[in-house]
């Protein structure tokens, strides 16, 4: 016999979950369907809690197994499969067994994905493990307290064995999957397509006739001039759209033939075979407009921009080393980038390589950096803002050879602001400019690139690792901007 709405007698108690924010369910990495079919199904505040907790979990698994993100998009898609798996469990226990099929889309769009990243299946569940362990946690302890002391420990149990049967079915429904996937995508042409690159890029020692053989299978020629580009976005599932961004913005450099290798949901690996100068290569194409020059790098960001996607380029190299070692500089600016974001800058469709190498290379060990821009700005490194404007005016300073004006006109702020703001910033350095001046210029440009990931912490917060509970009796909450 079951209760109204379909829940099963003695869980009421699931009702009563709650998340510890303010969790909207807009935040849903589901689709709205879903997460209305869910509310019908649950309850609104027990979703909110699923959305919390899936949250934290899948914070979780990628900090265990990095190789099951790769990038936000491919976060963005495991959060996904894994909000699916958390509100089946939810129905499970509400409604049954028979109420959770052990898979849907979202699931399986995540196994495609691991799939053709080469993640091992091993990995795979091991991630599917963690976040196991992670959600039982969870719904016990919410179990717990919830349910009158007299029938909790029958309560606890039954619910461990439940969601017990709910992962084992699911883990070997994944299985399945993975293997099918696995085996069409392994006799794919883009299979081999990406395991080739992969072993150029591990590889060092690779034979002349091993690079023929390459390009032949890849139709690109590696013993030509490469400039590679890493280009990603947010959004889940955007391979075609990057795939054409990555294509145009190497034939705007200059590139006579293409080489495209996706990696990741929203994320790829391209290179152009160009002129070790960067201009049109002898016998390529003529771009638009009729004139033999590479597209400004202003053109290119553009255009990316209304793609709706980011790029990092490194600079160009001859033959497998080059096409190897600008890969490299093309992640390095990608990370530079990545930092850039956290810290909450304005985000540059086109990095290049040539223009953050000097970053990229003193964040190489960001804790290291960190401890030095702290100690050469002292004061200066606190995270305020009217900090900031004076780290920003002190930097443009010093760089533009203490030209008031520069400064004025680059800032757009008079040039008695900019007097003001320097002499403050020496007075909480303690010291004039002519000391350590490489230092505290090198310093300062990190801090303007990379933010809060080199200042001083901020005053530590208490936090807690799992949602909780609502309370029998409804608590005013004060009112707080959703988390976005």
């Amino acid at each position: 016999m079951t209760e109204t709405g379909g829940r099963r007698p003695g869980r009421a108690w699931i009702a009563r979950l709650g998340p510890r924010g303010a969790v909207e369910l807009d935040r849903a990495a589901s689709p709205r369907a879903v997460v209305e079919d869910a509310v019908a199904r649950v309850g609104a505040d027990p979703v909110r809690w699923a959305i919390e907790l899936n949250s934290l979990v899948v914070r979780r698994i990628v900090g265990e197994v990095p190789s099951l993100g790769g990038s936000p998009a491919a976060v963005e898609l495991l959060r996904r499969g894994n909000e699916a798996t958390t509100l089946r469990a939810l129905f499970t226990l509400v409604e049954g067994p028979a109420a959770a099929p052990p898979t849907d889309e979202a699931i399986l769009e995540g196994i495609h994905e691991f799939v053709h990243r080469a993640v091992p299946l091993e990995r795979v569940l091991h991630g599917v493990r963690i976040g196991h362990a992670a959600t039982t946690e969870a719904f016990l302890r919410a179990c717990a307290e919830l349910v009158d002391p007299e029938m909790a420990v029958d309560e606890v149990t039954a619910v461990s064995r439940e969601l017990f049967s709910y992962v084992d079915d699911l883990s070997d429904t994944m299985i399945r999957a993975y293997l099918v996937e696995h085996e069409a995508w392994s006799t794919s042409a883009a299979a081999a397509r990406a395991d080739i690159v992969r072993s150029l890029l591990s590889d060092a020692t690779a034979t002349a006739t091993d690079v023929g053989e390459a390009s032949r299978v890849l139709g690109y020629d590696l013993r030509r001039t490469h400039e590679a580009v890493v280009v990603w976005s947010d959004t889940p599932n955007g391979n075609s759209t990057l795939q054409a961004a990555a294509t145009e913005a190497l034939r705007a450099r200059g590139a006579t033939t293409t080489l495209v290798v996706p990696v990741a949901s929203g994320r790829l690996w391209a290179w152009g075979t160009v002129s070790r100068d960067g201009s049109v290569p002898s016998g390529g194409s003529v771009p638009s407009g009729g004139t033999r020059r590479t597209g400004s790098w202003e053109t290119i960001a553009e255009a990316l921009s209304r793609q709706r996607t980011q790029a990092a380029f490194g600079t160009p190299g001859g033959g497998v080393e080059g096409f190897r070692r600008s890969h490299r500089e093309a992640e390095r600016g990608e990370r530079i980038e990545r930092l850039r974001r956290e810290a909450g800058r304005v985000p540059r469709h086109a990095t290049v390589y040539a223009d953050v190498a000097a970053i990229a290379l003193l964040a190489t060990d960001l804790d290291a950096a960190g401890d030095f821009v702290r100690r050469e700005l002292g004061g200066l490194a606190t995270r305020t803002a009217s900090m900031e404007a004076l780290r920003t005016t002190l930097y443009h300073y010093i760089g533009a050879e203490r030209s008031l004006a520069d400064v004025a006109r680059r800032l757009h702020v008079a040039r008695g602001t900019v007097t003001y703001r320097v002499k403050r910033a020496q007075e909480v350095l303690g010291h004039g400019l002519d000391e350590r001046r490489f230092a505290l210029h090198t310093a300062l440009a990190l801090a303007e690139e990379l933010g809060d990931a080199v200042l001083q912490p901020s005053s530590p917060v208490r936090q807690t690792n799992s949602p909780v509970r609502q309370p029998n009796k409804p608590v005013p909450q004060p009112n707080r901007r959703p988390e976005s």
